[in-house]
């Protein structure tokens, strides 16, 4: 008789194929390794995919399709009934995001399935939440850690918190990036993206104030030389449609919605003169691994966060002046030398083939509770 591959259900991303951020992009990305291990189910938003698009599998996983929001204040709603229903199904849960943590605590009551949650970052010290957002997150993150066989931390930043609020090893799965790739400029694309013929500076985010986007737009206007790029959901906030309408006569600015396109995205991106990296929160960030896979030189918000994941290699900024200053002083000399060691770090750190084979690790494991380390781990890089 065959063996009964264990049944995985994967919990928390809008769903595939990939068209929205880091999760779902991990989860496409992890699949092709771990998909002859386990029988995999995928919750999808029903919301975001219109029925003509919806696939019954995406590689050898099945769909699920909920008909709810993955984001928002529906995700909370979203991401337990995923997690009800996974509970009934599965052998084990992989949850990204503590949205639906809440409920864990009566799965495990009722089920014993095993668990595995990503914490994707300290989501509840965010400062665009209010106070009962960050006490719902907060609670949700603790029955998180005390309910499942492990957590996934993306940033030792995010492990040393875990020692030091829980006196818990939680296991470091950063992200891939290299299924960024280099696209030419064509004569083609110049017709529709003019800056692709100049030198840009780039960045592709959501358009939110702990990203720093006000500050790129500052620095970026008191010169010429560049042309700035950003790709972001600039209408979805009062703070995005402000920041377009405010720099909108400056011509060497080129604001543009999302482009879920690969092709085209890879194309604007690996053809930058330089990266600028406005993130603040949230760990280890799936954007900026990709931009070092390709090998862009990059000018990062000076946090822990950011100097983790680029091991202090690449340049840094905390306010308008220093990032200016930053972009003034770029040479070919420096951007040579900072293109070369983003790359040196991605391809030993940032490649699916080196974070699918911890995703496999974890979840084929005999999965005991991690012990905690007997001395508090630091970053390697904390000033």
């Amino acid at each position: 008789m065959a063996h009964r591959k264990p049944k995985l259900a994967i919990i928390g991303t809008v769903g595939l194929p990939a068209k929205y951020g880091g999760f779902e992009t991990l989860v496409e990305q992890l699949l092709p390794h771990i998909e002859n291990d386990f029988d995999i189910t995928v919750y999808c938003s029903g919301k975001f995919y219109k029925p003509k698009d919806r696939k019954a599998f995406h590689g050898k996983a099945k769909l699920k399709y909920l008909p709810l929001k993955a984001n928002g204040i529906q995700s909370i709603p979203y991401d337990i009934l995923s997690i009800l229903h996974a509970a009934f199904k599965a052998d084990k849960l992989l949850i990204l995001g503590v949205s639906g943590c809440l409920v864990l605590p009566f799965v495990k009551f009722f089920t014993r399935k095993k668990v595995f949650v990503n914490i994707d970052g300290i989501e509840w010290k965010r400062n665009k939440w209010n106070f009962f957002i960050k006490t719902f997150l907060r609670y949700s993150e603790i029955f998180a850690v005390e309910t499942s066989e492990a957590i996934i931390t993306d940033n030792q930043v995010i492990c040393d918190y875990m020692q030091k609020a829980y006196n818990y090893e939680s296991h470091l799965i950063e992200y891939g990036g290299d299924q960024a790739q280099y696209v030419p400029v064509t004569d083609d694309a110049i017709i529709d993206y003019h800056f692709l013929n100049s030198k840009y500076a780039f960045t592709v985010c959501r358009i939110e104030p702990e990203n720093h986007i006000h500050l790129l737009l500052e620095a970026m206007a008191q010169q010429s030389d560049l042309q700035l790029v950003i790709i972001g959901n600039w209408n979805n906030s009062e703070y995005g449609c402000e920041l377009k309408e405010k720099y909108k006569e400056h011509s060497h600015f080129n604001l543009l919605d999302p482009i879920y396109e690969l092709e085209t995205l890879n194309r604007i991106r690996s053809n930058c003169y330089v990266y600028l990296h406005g993130h603040s929160a949230g760990g280890t960030n799936p954007s900026l691994v990709e931009a070092m896979n390709l090998g862009l030189p990059i000018i990062a918000y000076d946090v822990m966060y950011n100097k983790e994941t680029t091991e202090k290699k690449a340049l840094y900024f905390s306010n308008t002046k220093e990032l200016l200053e930053n972009i003034v002083q770029m040479d070919i000399e420096k951007r040579k030398l900072l293109s070369d060691k983003m790359l040196e770090i991605a391809k030993r750190r940032y490649t699916w083939e080196v974070i699918a084979k911890k995703y496999k690790t974890m979840l084929l494991g005999n999965n005991a509770k991690s012990k905690p380390k007997p001395i508090i781990a630091t970053s390697r890089y904390q000033d």
